[in-house]
């Protein structure tokens, strides 16, 4: 099963755009730079904030993805990419869990059988 596309940011008329000083570690640097990028999606009222870089252009790119990412799970729902992509992660753990259930489960069997045969 193929993964849907990765989803596009809104037009940039849908999106209201602020820059905004750090906060957390990193010190004076980050405090007195206005590097962090906040976007609100003017439909959905969603709002993203992002400070991962010290480069502000590098903020809004993700800040954008981000916002794509929100808006879809918002739209899409369970269909969205994000979903389907946990759901496939639990879908592999669970099967990870089965496989190490059944392996000591045939070990524990294996084990009865040598003793009772002693």
């Amino acid at each position: 099963k193929q993964m849907p596309p990765r989803p596009k940011p809104p037009p940039e008329n849908e999106i209201e755009e602020s820059f905004l000083k750090g906060s957390g570690p990193g010190g004076q640097k980050i405090n007195k730079t206005n590097s962090a990028v906040q976007l609100k999606h003017k439909v959905t009222g969603i709002v993203v904030k992002c400070q991962a870089t010290r480069s502000r252009t590098q903020n809004r790119k993700i800040a954008r993805e981000l916002l794509a990412t929100k808006v879809d799970d918002l739209v899409n729902g369970d269909q969205s990419r994000s979903a389907i992509v946990a759901a496939v992660h639990k879908k592999r753990t669970e099967s990870g869990i089965k496989k190490s259930r059944r392996k000591y489960r045939e070990l524990g069997e294996a084990e009865a059988d040598a003793n009772a045969a002693v």
